[in-house]
């Protein structure tokens, strides 16, 4: 069975919340093991809080008030895409490492620690897409494991 939703969000703080908890109550739902809910859920809540802070740019307000988060649960896999309208990423973003006890910049590293495969895509003009995958453990009594 394949679950998959989209939301437009605000950039504003209190959508950071309102995704996690979608993703949190879809994979309790569909009897996802807690461990990996938490890890995909800190990965989003990052990557959405880096849509807020850096995904605004271009000259029209409208253009910059919203970012966009969709998941896909498809199989053993959990596929999240976090899309905003801002600059991008620097050059060499995946190369990036932040010193441990940095106060900001370490959401990206984060976000590669908790899945299994990210990728930064930046649109040229349109903005930035971080795009993050993480194999599905379920727990005994799920409703919609997969066999």
């Amino acid at each position: 069975m394949s679950i998959w939703w989209s939301l437009h969000l605000r950039r504003e703080a209190a959508s950071v919340p309102l995704a996690r908890r979608l993703l949190l109550g879809t994979m309790e739902t569909a009897g996802v093991d807690p461990d990996i809910s938490f890890d995909l859920s800190v990965a989003l809540s990052e990557a959405c809080a880096n849509a807020v802070e850096h995904g605004g740019g271009g000259d029209l307000p409208d253009e910059t008030a919203a970012y966009h988060v969709t998941a896909y649960l498809d199989g053993d896999c959990c596929r999240i895409e976090v899309t905003d309208s801002g600059p991008g990423f620097p050059p060499a973003t995946e190369a990036r490492r932040r010193p441990a006890l940095a106060e900001h910049g370490r959401g990206l590293d984060l976000i590669a620690e908790l899945a299994d495969h990210v990728r930064f895509l930046n649109r040229p003009g349109r903005g930035a897409v971080v795009s993050f995958d993480k194999m599905l453990k379920w727990r005994d009594d799920a409703l919609l494991k997969v066999s």
